[in-house]
């Protein structure tokens, strides 16, 4: 069913990917939006690729059931090691986060130097390397974990004085190496963006992959003749618990907007559909 004025479906293991909602609000205004955060179940990092893929069909599965013209997958260890697998199965152009990042980041770098922080488990998967390496053979990575990223951001202490002691300790390594650009690998990290920023130097394009996202999932929509023509989309928030918690971390990435968030079992979800 080609309906263009059907909502987007985007999904994570939590509250990260509501970066990607900001960058989209912002972009489309006009499309709609439904947003799973798999709150239960967080964080998919240190989980086996098996049991991500299992999670991503899932939460998938409930956003086709809500009629979805296309799927976000807001989060990089989903991204990682169930996009392909999602791309394969579902009746939906389906994009993740990792692409556009590398894509990105492969065309502002001058030196072929590329810095990447995430969690740790997105480092460890090497996803960000290999796309970057897919795109830019030649190119010198350079990861770094930055773990306790998380949840500074979601306790609201983006400013907080340590939070810049802990960025200097991370950052450090990697800002000696001399590279030229910064792949921000976790959809949190968006907020802590001037910061970063400030720690690495004006000689370092940030690369933010949230946003690059919105402007892949836009670049797909005009593509697949799916973009809305509606003024001012409607968004639903869902959860799969917690939904008061959810909310109140929410703030800290999107202010008032989530009023409401519905509970959301999503567990056999891909079967029961």
């Amino acid at each position: 069913m080609r309906n263009p004025e059907r909502p987007i479906g985007i999904f994570d293991s939590g509250v990260g990917g509501l970066t990607v909602v900001d960058q989209v609000v912002k972009r489309l205004p006009g499309e709609s939006m439904i947003y799973f955060g798999d709150t239960a179940r967080v964080p998919y990092g240190p989980k086996s690729p098996k049991t991500v893929q299992r999670y991503s069909r899932e939460a998938a599965a409930f956003l086709l059931s809500q009629g979805v013209k296309a799927i976000v997958v807001a989060c990089n260890t989903a991204t990682a090691h169930a996009a392909a697998m999602l791309r394969e199965t579902l009746p939906v152009p389906v994009i993740g986060v990792i692409e556009p990042g590398a894509t990105a980041a492969v065309n502002a770098t001058r030196s072929k130097r590329v810095g990447v922080i995430g969690t740790a488990g997105t480092i460890a998967s090497g996803a960000y390397d290999l796309a970057v390496r897919a795109r830019l053979p030649d190119a010198r990575i350079y990861a770094q974990p930055c773990p306790l990223f998380v949840p500074i951001v979601e306790e609201g202490w983006a400013k907080h004085e340590a939070a810049r002691l802990i960025a200097t300790e991370y950052l450090t390594p990697i800002r000696e190496q001399d590279i030229d650009v910064l792949i921000l690998g976790c959809t949190h990290y968006p907020l802590l963006r001037n910061l970063i920023g400030d720690i690495m130097g004006p000689g370092v394009t940030l690369v933010d992959s949230a946003e690059q996202t919105a402007i892949e999932l836009q670049r797909v929509l005009v593509q697949n003749d799916l973009c809305s023509r509606s003024r001012a989309g409607v968004h639903r928030f869902a959860a799969s618990d917690s939904p008061l918690r959810f909310r109140h971390v929410a703030r800290h990435f999107l202010g008032e907007v989530v009023k409401e968030v519905e509970l959301i079992d999503v567990d056999g979800f891909d079967r029961a559909a």
